[in-house]
């Protein structure tokens, strides 16, 4: 029974950590370009040194992601990347960045957030 419920586990690991390492896609090319706003949006709060906290607390205010676990996902995942010191020099470069990456590969923004599958 122990070995049993051994091997479950790491099968369910295993499961748990080829999903959840990609960030989601964009389904459109409205979020991408979504995606890109809050490129702009994370990468000055980063710039400008503001808290962690608050960028968290000042992204959600500025988009109501609240309905969405994708949309969610997406914004922390922005906002990690932007708070990474490496990367483009200025907001415009990150977004422009991010935006090209995601028409360019169906919405796969995983090159420029740092996920991989």
């Amino acid at each position: 029974m122990l070995l049993f419920t051994r091997t479950a586990a790491a099968l369910l690991g295993v499961a748990l950590a080829t999903g959840a390492g990609a960030a989601p896609r964009a389904e459109s090319a409205l979020e991408c370009g979504i995606a890109a706003d809050m490129a702009v949006v994370a990468h000055s709060l980063a710039k400008e040194q503001v808290q962690r906290a608050k960028a968290n607390t000042i992204m959600a205010r500025i988009y109501d992601v609240s309905q969405s676990d994708r949309g969610k996902e997406l914004m922390k995942d922005i906002i990690d990347a932007a708070y990474i010191a490496k990367g483009p020099s200025s907001s415009q470069e990150f977004a422009e960045e991010l935006y090209s990456t995601c028409m360019k590969s169906g919405g796969d923004m995983d090159q420029v957030l740092g996920k991989k599958l």
